[in-house]
């Protein structure tokens, strides 16, 4: 037997599940780039629906796909609950739910959950921030391993950011509000490796629409992302004000960015060497190549203030450009090397609400994103704005979709569902 063999079948079944799997909020790069080429494009309330699970109650957070289990996080907030749900992905049903009881009062926006962040696995175990309830690890059958105390979670508009697994560490922004803290912890066991206080802290020199109006509104929803930059690993969040990075290992202060504004709801996304980040209200985007040191604000590739441009899905950056989904309806693409708009349009769908909250996601050359009303649009990613399909389901959504092995996973405040092409068609229920 050829000696090769065995080698290159293990590094075949290694990049099928690495294919397979969508493993946290952002998918297994997290930067909304799916490695699979193909998904559905075309479906509604029973064409190309494998499965649909009723929820127990609404939700903003989004699926993670591990194998054939799906995870997602939900709080019932009359009852205190907040968990994790684990869903066979090939019927539905729900394998198991774990997590924990927090009754004293959380503040929130009307429209955000206490379980906004999305979970994380690495095929070892699945961690969940629960915000003010802490942050826990259970292992693939619900059993919890551990759980930290970060404090109370204190921000009007609540929390949203998910955590971050990346070798035997755990990242966790623990924000907004006061105070607000980048956590390192160890994913064996939860102890502390490092952490970093991020104080919100509104320039006194600066002029835009938040003069006057930054008390308890200042603060970033923001996740963490890693960017390996030469022999170094930068853990990379946006935050009031600036991009900030710091080293993976010791959480030393590696960079910083001037020019984000004071609330941030989107998470920065790296791809073809560089490093794009947005604000929300009153948003800015900002490009920098990471690598750097010190104060890199000269340094950004470039920088556009715009007045009033509401941002909270992340960004994907593909063959030169970069795709937003603006929260008001407007898909954008720039160019990556000048910002220069490339085009901007309406995303027209037939539902009443036309704004999108969630972050779009590329497969192969098709962008996909939902809007709040259920509808899900197909776009090409290119230099042309081009409109491939409209998928509704009827629901509302404020989630990201979830891509596992030619399969969308998609999380609204009803259900779950599965939209798959190659598979038998269920009725709705």
């Amino acid at each position: 037997m050829n000696s090769k063999i065995p080698i290159l079948l293990s590094l075949f079944t290694c990049l099928v599940t690495q294919a397979a799997d969508w493993p946290s909020w952002r998918g297994p790069l997290g930067n909304n780039i799916s490695p699979e080429t193909q998904a559905p494009t075309q479906w509604d309330k029973t064409k190309n629906i494998r499965w649909r699970i009723e929820l127990p109650a609404p939700g903003n957070s989004s699926p993670i796909v591990l194998g054939n289990r799906v995870f997602m996080t939900q709080d019932i907030e009359a009852e205190g609950i907040r968990q994790v749900m684990c869903f066979d992905r090939v019927n539905g049903k729900l394998l198991w739910k774990k997590g924990t009881v927090y009754k004293e009062k959380e503040k929130r926006h009307d429209t955000n959950t206490h379980c906004a962040g999305s979970p994380v696995t690495d095929g070892e175990c699945v961690i969940a921030h629960f915000a003010s309830a802490g942050l826990f690890c259970f292992d693939l059958n619900g059993n919890e391993l551990w759980h930290v105390d970060l404090g109370k979670q204190d921000h009007i508009w609540g929390s949203a950011s998910s955590p971050v697994i990346q070798g035997n560490l755990v990242l966790i922004y623990h924000g907004p509000g006061s105070p607000s803290v980048l956590h390192a912890l160890d994913k064996k066991t939860g102890k502390k490796v490092w952490n970093v206080d991020l104080p919100e802290v509104y320039p006194k020199d600066r002029f835009d629409g938040f003069a006057g109006k930054t008390d308890g509104m200042m603060g970033s929803f923001a996740t963490p992302i890693i960017a390996k930059v030469n022999d170094r690993q930068e853990v990379i969040l946006p935050v009031s004000n600036q991009v900030r990075a710091f080293d993976l290992k010791t959480g030393k202060p590696l960079w910083y960015s001037e020019g984000m504004n004071p609330l941030v709801y989107s998470s920065s996304t790296f791809a073809e060497g560089s490093v794009v980040s947005m604000g929300g209200y009153f948003g800015s985007v900002s490009v920098v190549k990471p690598g750097g040191s010190g104060n890199m604000t000269g340094n950004q590739t470039w920088y556009e203030q715009r007045s009033k441009k509401h941002r909270i899905g992340s960004p994907v950056i593909y063959n030169g450009r970069v795709f937003i989904g603006n929260t008001d309806g407007n898909a954008e693409c720039l160019d990556l090397a000048t910002g220069k708009q490339i085009w901007l349009e309406r995303l027209k769908g037939n539902g009443a609400d036309g704004e999108t909250w969630g972050s779009m996601v590329l497969v192969g050359d098709k962008l996909y994103i939902v809007n709040r009303s259920g509808e899900t649009f197909v776009l090409r990613a290119g230099p042309a704005f081009e409109v491939l399909s409209i998928n509704p389901v009827a629901e509302k959504s404020n989630s990201t979709l979830a891509v596992s092995n030619g399969e969308l996973f998609l999380r609204t405040h009803q259900a779950l569902w599965c939209i798959s092409e190659t598979k038998a068609t269920a009725s709705a229920r």
